[in-house]
């Protein structure tokens, strides 16, 4: 076999291979020289972050069909293939050698079975196209948060989206060639496949998405959706989260958000949430301060919990956006910037229109289906909506009027509170507190539930049990996720505070019992505990606030009268509903995880004891009256 200098010597134009000749690493070299060869691509583009190699990416991208320009300066849409258009979960695997497993509750596959289908699938599938190497940092450049990328792929719709999510890593790359050791990095292959006359992938029978933990490479064939190709967002977390759990740090699904408080106070808090529970639409808060929206390391540095975005931008979830709810996010969607959205309705004016965006549904347009009219229907009759409920956009957060300006501060931000929350009709109050880092970790992160969204192919509506909101993405066993988020306390001077939301709560009648915009008080009360300056009730399950406060916060913040009704209805403790959810949540612990921590049925078994005895007590539904609330 050829040399690898000699394969890029002989494949690469000389401006590329100047490029990849600045970053001394054999290692590097090495990977891309046999993956050009395999892949076999009729020309290798080698791109180094500068403004002229980002112009060549958008203008393949819309030479190629993989974009199209919409009457927005800057916008642009893309299309998945039907079927094409969220996170494929089937035919998603962490690669593991014989024998090894990561429970039930985790998909993988047999390493070296796992790695010949994929090469099989992967050998000479860029023949006739252009290959993109592009490199990134995960976390701010040069800081103890940083991880070196490098992504290879024909995609040119992909390598767009990565230059708006991540930071750049070229210079990185050089600046960590010049060391004595070794270059580490992780390493992503994807291909699109062959694709049909609208350019969407069409061989989605050999989609594949394997994740080899062993040599931190991600694979993925035959598929365009972001979630399933841009290997830097879910598919990195498996690698990021085996090394955290060797090196004492967390990788998290989490928003960071700061929260103003009294006499121009700022406290940050991050935030697990499942695809469409409001974790995009938290993180935007009107009047806060943004720092991201969905993937975050959190390191002990120097006694304290400090976290980073790993991304710089935004692959979110466009259903529902609104200038009412959603009016910073609104305006960034709506002026002349770079954005990309992919499988909205594109309007004959050029235009977008997507699912809940409010005014009149175009008669037609073209979507992911094709040409679209009112009334069109799929193979089995089922109607096709004009956008699809996981259309997305992407954007970089320096767009967004109310990004924080320490987003790329390479020593992260202090942390003072966590917050999980899902999809939960009938069991948690909107807010509540954890009485510590123990229990806040087994009874608001650990067994946290969700409803199923369109963001993962299959049946929607199922609920499941979502530890920290990060199950789909682990790559250790549940149990010991679970300890490692226990253990992470240990040696912190001050742990952050734990919360639990719940935006979906329903009344007995089926109704919402929150407004979409409730969530800023929630957010406000919380600020307030971190430092002391607000009061709360013990339940049997947490702390919930006071009804006195809340009023005063909502009448500040959302300029919203909140009666006594409001809080009896939302903060009635459900003592029937919680305790079937210690039943279904120990069922999941005791049959699909095998090496759950005892402290965590410790735990539970003791907010049992306490929700019975207060159903002794009190009945079946305390209102927040009895327990002192009012």
């Amino acid at each position: 076999m050829e040399s690898a200098e000699a394969v890029l010597a002989s494949r690469l134009d000389e401006q590329s291979y100047q490029r990849l000749k600045a970053i001394r690493s054999p290692q590097l070299h090495e990977f891309l020289a046999r993956y050009i060869e395999f892949c076999n691509p009729a020309t290798v583009f080698v791109n180094d972050d500068s403004p002229e190699s980002m112009d060549h990416i958008r203008q393949a991208a819309l030479k190629n069909g993989e974009e199209g320009r919409l009457a927005v300066a800057g916008h642009t849409y893309h299309f998945d293939a039907f079927g094409d258009q969220g996170r494929d979960k089937k035919n998603t695997a962490i690669l593991l050698p014989a024998g090894e497993t990561l429970g039930s509750a985790i998909d993988t596959k047999e390493r070296v079975a796992g790695y010949a289908e994929v090469h099989e699938i992967l050998k000479g599938i860029m023949n006739g196209r252009e290959m993109y190497v592009s490199f990134y940092c995960l976390g701010p450049a040069d800081s103890v948060f940083t991880i070196p990328c490098v992504q290879i792929t024909d995609s040119s719709y992909v390598v767009h989206n990565e230059y708006l999510l991540y930071r750049p890593g070229y210079e990185e790359f050089v600046r960590r060639g010049q060391a004595d050791v070794p270059l580490t990095f992780y390493r992503f292959v994807h291909s699109q496949g062959e694709v049909d006359e609208r350019k969407v992938c069409k061989n989605l029978d050999k989609r594949r998405i394997f994740i080899d933990l062993y040599h931190d490479t991600v694979y993925s064939t035959n598929t365009q959706y972001g979630g399933n190709s841009i290997g830097l967002k879910k598919l990195a977390m498996r690698l990021a989260i085996l090394h955290a759990s060797k090196e004492g740090w967390l990788n998290e699904h989490m928003l960071v958000l700061g929260v103003r408080g009294p006499n121009g106070r700022l406290t940050y808090f991050s935030g697990a949430y499942p695809s469409m529970c409001g974790k995009t639409s938290t993180a935007m808060l009107e009047g806060e301060s943004m720092v991201g929206d969905d993937i975050v390391y959190i390191r002990n540095v120097d006694g304290a919990a400090r976290v980073v975005n790993a991304e710089r931008g935004m692959f979110g979830i466009i259903q529902g956006i609104n200038p009412k709810d959603d009016p910073l996010l609104w305006k960034a969607l709506n002026r002349p910037n770079e954005i990309i959205f992919s499988n909205v309705l594109v309007k004959e004016d050029g235009g977008v229109h997507w699912i809940d965006k409010g005014g009149d549904l175009p008669l037609k347009g073209i979507n992911h289906s094709g040409d679209w009219y009112r009334g069109k229907t799929d193979a089995n009759g089922q109607p096709i909506r004009a956008s699809h409920p996981n259309a997305r956009f992407t954007l970089s957060l320096k767009s967004l009027d109310t990004v924080d300006p320490m987003l790329d501060d390479p020593a992260g931000i202090k942390v003072g509170a966590m917050v999980y929350g899902g999809r939960d009709s009938d069991t948690w109050v909107p807010v509540e507190e954890a009485f510590d880092w123990t229990h806040g970790i087994i009874t608001k992160g650990a067994i946290l539930e969700s409803e199923t969204t369109a963001a993962t192919l299959g049946q929607e509506g199922v609920r499941e049990i979502n530890p920290m909101a990060n199950i789909d993405f682990l790559s250790v066993t549940v149990g010991k996720y679970i300890q490692m988020n226990l253990d992470f306390a240990i040696g912190l001077k001050k742990a952050p505070l734990i919360f639990s939301v719940n935006y979906f709560l329903r009344g007995r009648d089926g109704g919402w019992l929150n407004e979409r915009n409730d969530k800023a008080v929630w957010y406000k009360w919380m600020e307030l505990r971190v430092h002391g300056d607000a009061q709360a009730i013990d339940t049997p399950t947490g702390r919930i606030p006071l009804y006195a406060d809340l009023k005063r916060l909502f009448a500040k913040t959302i300029s919203k009268d909140y009666t006594e009704t409001d809080y009896v209805n939302q903060f009635t403790i459900r003592i029937p509903e919680n305790l079937a959810k210690i039943e279904r949540v120990t069922k999941f612990y005791t049959t699909r995880v095998t090496d759950s921590p005892m402290i965590f049925f410790d735990v539970l078994e003791e907010q049992r004891k306490r929700l019975i005895e207060y159903r002794e007590k009190y009945g079946d539904y305390p209102d927040p009256e009895v327990l002192g609330g009012l």
